[in-house]
């Protein structure tokens, strides 16, 4: 069975594509009664690492800083072969420089303005929003992918 796990794995470079063009994640964070606490964000790509942005007072960050770890889920695809995703088990590192804020939560901006230029209006809102907002880099231990575009049809059945 692990044969079958092992081909359809997304490769280093195939899963840095995936994440690089897809832009949200579903960020699970442990509760403070032990339950899971799962969102939807938008994200980016930062050196390798993902980040997305949330205001400071939200569940999420309260519960991250009482426990970093995190579980993180990007998935695409409708019909059963053609689905793709990725799991990021790691911890957060919180992220409250308001410069390094206004950048990163500017690339998350501009992901939600499907690649527009925010101009200086946008710019302005990114700007007052870092004040309100902790950033989130995930640090992963360890990565599940899969792909099952990479499945082949079982014997005898139909191509």
């Amino acid at each position: 069975m692990a044969a079958g796990r092992d081909a359809v794995k997304l490769t280093n470079e195939e899963l840095a594509e995936f994440l690089d063009t897809n832009m949200k994640v579903q960020v699970a964070t442990n509760g403070p009664d032990g339950q899971p606490h799962l969102t939807t964000l938008f994200y980016v790509m930062v050196e390798d690492r993902m980040f997305f942005w949330t205001y400071g007072k939200s569940q999420k960050i309260l519960n991250l800083r009482r426990d970093p770890r995190i579980t993180c889920l990007v998935e695409d695809g409708t019909d059963y072969f053609e689905l793709r995703g990725a799991t990021i088990f790691g911890n957060a590192r919180l992220i409250e420089d308001y410069d390094q804020l206004v950048d990163l939560g500017g690339r998350v901006a501009k992901v939600m303005a499907n690649g527009e230029d925010l101009g200086e209006f946008g710019d302005q809102i990114v700007a007052q929003q870092a004040r309100k907002r902790v950033g989130v880099i995930v640090e992963p231990e360890k990565i599940a992918t899969w792909d099952h575009r990479k499945m082949t049809a079982p014997p005898g059945g139909n191509s």
